[in-house]
């Protein structure tokens, strides 16, 4: 599991589970690579009769995901609705719309993408350590890869736009209270519980777990596909604004922002 030489690790359990790691230590930051290997991985494992659930989970103990490497920022500003945003929703859509259980297993912090990577799949379990929240409002964006609509889903409309006008993170409690996590468990203990969870899972009629999951994400409100398009428009706009040009740029050159 310590393979340098791929973004995603990917190992398969005899109970028909699979482990998922993102492998960007410390921080697991979101690379176009880190996307393009997690969309792969994914639609191999969707076809894969081996597995029946899977655990996703970030390598190392101190972040799970914090999001986007902006740092990638200045190749793809030209055109950062196709070349960057268009991809993470690709990847992070593909995880919602697998056909099988994906349970996060979360150490650390989950800020960001990372949040929003963690929302599109169906169960999360955070270290007792962790800190989850979506501070993109600081770089002058808001969450352009599911958040904006995930959030809401999760926590209401009211909770959820008062993290994202406020870039608030929340603690493990607070995120459990709020229903953001199902399960709160011992640090270092995440990917355990995770497991477990899917191995229960993994042994539960598959075609009624597929279903459930096919019909709970269809018939809540409104599909991860009517979102796409109007989440990228939105999205689009926003990157055009002169405050999103300074929180970037502010970040690159660790000064602080000044926002109009």
């Amino acid at each position: 599991m310590n393979d340098s030489s791929h973004l995603i690790l990917t190992e398969k359990f005899a109970d028909k589970t699979a482990l998922v790691t993102l492998n960007n230590p410390p921080l697991n930051l979101v690379t176009l690579d880190l996307c393009r290997e997690l969309h792969e991985t994914l639609l191999a494992l969707e076809d894969d009769p081996e597995v029946r659930a899977v655990v996703l989970t970030g390598s190392g103990q101190k972040a799970f995901c914090v999001g986007s490497d902006i740092k990638e920022f200045p190749q793809v500003w030209d055109d950062v609705i196709h070349k960057k945003l268009e991809k993470e929703n690709l990847a992070f859509n593909q995880v919602e719309l697998l056909s099988k259980p994906v349970i996060a297993a979360m150490e650390g912090n989950v800020l960001g993408g990372g949040c929003e990577l963690s929302m599109a799949c169906d169960i999360r379990i955070l270290s007792e350590a962790g800190r989850i929240g979506l501070p993109e409002i600081h770089l002058g964006v808001f969450p352009g890869s599911g958040g904006i609509f995930r959030l809401a889903k999760l926590v209401g409309p009211a909770k959820a736009v008062e993290m994202m006008y406020t870039g608030q993170m929340l603690c493990a409690k607070e995120a459990l209270q709020l229903g953001l996590v199902n399960r709160v468990v011992p640090q270092g203990t995440a990917c355990t519980a995770a497991l477990e969870l899917a191995g229960q899972i993994a042994q539960k009629p598959f075609e009624a777990i597929r279903l459930i999951k096919r019909g709970v994400r269809e018939l809540w409100q409104k599909t991860t596909q009517e979102c796409f398009y109007p989440n990228l428009e939105l999205s689009r706009t926003v990157f055009q604004t002169s405050d999103c040009a300074e929180g970037v740029d502010a970040f690159l050159h660790k000064r602080k922002p000044q926002f109009q």
